[in-house]
């Protein structure tokens, strides 16, 4: 499809209308939309007051711009105003988030729940084979090795257990038992 000098009319005439560029493509037939909008822009009718115009006129309107004055700043809307909400009725029960206290680097953790539910046995076995332990960096880890932390991970006393893991599974022994709760004792704790 070539721009013939009719079509070009036709365009200028329908886009000084305020024809979409949809519409004037379909009424020229064989073109896109985005194909009038360039030969619009290429027309220099890109604004759609008065219509039509050509290149030359279109660089005579620009030069005009160049010297103006900058516009003056936009106003800037005025901010919302704060609308007052009444706090909720004494009924209403109101979900509250407690955040647990952060622990500076090099303090000792505060005693966890879940170790007071771990037999005093089975706690003094890890403390006996974490005395024994490899204390391996994290580059160090394998597969075969326990990779049960131990320590502060901010600190320079952190490392892993390392001794040798049981098949399936990521600890050894000692702390497979205080990591791992049979079934039965997890529903017997829930009632």
């Amino acid at each position: 499809m070539s721009w013939t000098d009719d079509r070009v009319e036709i365009l200028k005439k329908m886009w000084g209308e305020g024809q979409s560029a949809s519409q004037i493509a379909k009424e020229l037939g064989g073109v896109t939309r985005n194909a009038v909008i360039g030969k619009v822009h290429r027309l220099g009718l890109s604004n759609r007051n008065g219509g039509g115009g050509s290149k030359a006129a279109a660089k005579d309107k620009a030069a005009p711009r160049a010297a103006a004055k900058p516009r003056a700043a936009a106003k800037r809307p005025e901010p919302k105003k704060k609308v007052a909400v009444e706090p909720p009725a004494p009924e209403t029960r109101v979900a509250v988030h407690v955040r647990k206290p952060i622990v500076p680097a090099g303090q000792p953790l505060p005693p966890q729940r879940s170790a007071n539910e771990i037999s005093p046995e089975a706690l003094a076995s890890v403390k006996e084979v974490e005395k024994g332990a490899k204390k391996l960096g994290l580059m160090e880890l394998t597969e075969r090795t326990c990779k049960w932390p131990i320590g502060d991970p901010a600190t320079e006393e952190f490392w892993f257990c390392g001794l040798p893991s049981e098949t399936g599974k990521p600890y050894c022994e000692a702390h497979v038992s205080v990591a791992f709760q049979p079934m039965s004792s997890r529903r017997d704790r829930k009632r």
